[in-house]
This record gives structure tokens, sequence and C-alpha cells, in this order.
């Protein structure tokens, strides 16, 4: 066999150390998720058609080899949700980053501080009022764009963030209330938009529709939620699939402000 008769040099320890870094990166991304189990099966398969291909089962080895086969269109359909997340992460901690100092050198990269910076302590207010009277609500900060995708599936608002607007919109009587809220550069862009819900097995049976839809888009991007618990009267903080609940105003001030707000500014 190959692997008896490799060969370790520094360019192969480099390259061994890479392969085991990825591989447990890909790991800690997909451990609990359905994907995670869907993952061991293909594996099984695999392993189970290489012991039949050795004991020369020709039956066997021709149906399971049609897997093997496409095993790398399935990992692909399988892992999207995952694979997008991991290039996701690598995008934004790339030394070509967005959000890296020294790429902000260059005159084209130059801006002013946002105009219409947030106020988080009127959106929180208004989140505040949402838990008292035990309203259901989902707000969405994309971090590193506007979400256009996800606000086509809602309706566009394009307004400035208002305490009242924002409880008008979820208020139980709105036919915009179900869905959820996106605020982008200041300014309320969409509502009732549709959410992806997380497919997380450990969190399926803990939370409800809203919370699994807040949840899923911030397994898939970048964004940070606020999600409002009907039921539960109290609100909730969600950044990369994990879940803070009943968070009190302060901290949750602090965090919008530590998550969102602007931190390199050129003039």
């Amino acid at each position: 066999m190959e692997i008896l008769t490799y060969k370790f040099n520094w360019i192969n320890l480099v390259d061994l150390v890479l392969v085991l870094l990825i591989s447990w990166q890909l790991f800690v991304r997909v451990k609990g998720s359905l994907a995670f189990n869907i993952m061991i099966g293909l594996l099984t398969l695999y392993a189970f058609w290489w012991v039949v291909k050795y004991f020369e089962m020709p039956l066997l080895e021709t149906i399971l080899g049609g897997f093997a086969n496409f095993g790398v269109v399935a990992v692909l359909i399988v892992f999207q949700q995952e694979i997008r997340r991991f290039l996701l992460i690598i995008g934004r901690n790339s030394f070509l980053g967005e959000n890296k100092k020294w790429w902000n050198i260059f005159p084209w990269k130059w801006k002013l501080e946002d105009p219409d910076e947030l106020d988080f302590e009127t959106i929180v207010d208004a989140c505040q009022v949402l838990a008292e009277t035990h309203t259901g609500a989902i707000i969405i900060f994309p971090k590193t764009s506007e979400m256009r995708f996800l606000a086509a599936s809602g309706e566009t608002i394009d307004a400035n963030v208002t305490k009242r607007l924002i409880l008008t919109i979820f208020n139980k009587t709105s036919p915009l209330h179900d869905g959820a809220m996106i605020i982008a550069k200041g300014k309320i862009k969409a509502a009732n938009c549709v959410l992806p819900v997380s497919d997380n097995p450990d969190l399926i049976n803990k939370f409800g529709l809203r919370h699994l839809s807040a949840i899923g888009i911030t397994e898939q991007t970048d964004a940070i939620c606020l999600v409002i618990s009907e039921e539960r009267g109290y609100i909730s903080f969600v950044k990369e699939g994990k879940i803070t609940e009943a968070i009190d105003r302060e901290l949750l001030i602090g965090l919008l402000n530590l998550e969102l707000k602007p931190k390199v500014k050129y003039e």
C-alpha cells in the first residue's frame, strides 16, 4: 500500500498539519448538526465499500461504488450550509477582508462614519415593550451585507429606525408581524422576511420556529439577531448559531455596540 511507503519530510509534515487543522475546523462546524450524522453515514458506507472491494464481492461493490462515485456531489448537497459558513469565516478573516485595517489605507477604501448610526437604546426600548406585551419578533442586523436576497422574501420598508415603527410592524394585528425585520445602514430595510430554520437536532425540541429561524440565519451568515419570545416574554441575543436567553437591557446594548458599531473610520 502507498501509505506504508509514505516518506515524511518538512513539506509533508506541513501538509499533514494543514489537513488536520482543516478537518478539525470542519468537524467543529458540523458537530451537533443533522449534517454531522449524515457525514458519519457517508463515511460508514465508504468504509464498507472498501471492505467489500477487498473481499471481492462484485454485486455489493457495484452498488456501493455508485454511492462512492457520487460522493463529492453528495457532500456538496448535504453540507451546503456548512460549506457556506466555512467559506464565510475564511473570507471574513482573510488578509483581504473588508474589516482588515491595512486594507483601508487604499484611497478607494476610505470612508466616513455612517451618518445614520443606529440608536441601540431606541431599538432595545422597543424590544422591551414587545417582551412585556408577549409580542413575538425577530430583528436581524447584517454585518457585511444588506441581505437583499433575504429582504426580497418580505416587504421593502427603507425607513428610519424609530420605536413607534418597530412596535407598529410587530403589532399582532399587522400583516408584517410574522416574519423578520432587517435593520442595515441605519434603516429598517425590510419586514416580514422569511428565514432559514436551523436543523441542529439539539435545538429542534428545545425552541420554537421563531427561535430556530433566528439561530438558522446566524448559522448561515455573520448577522446578529434579536428574538423576542411570545410565550415567555423575554429577549434573546443570537450570534453564530449560539443563543443567549433572557438577556438584560444594559448587557444587550453593550453587545450590540460591541458587534455593530463601526470600529475603523477615515476622514
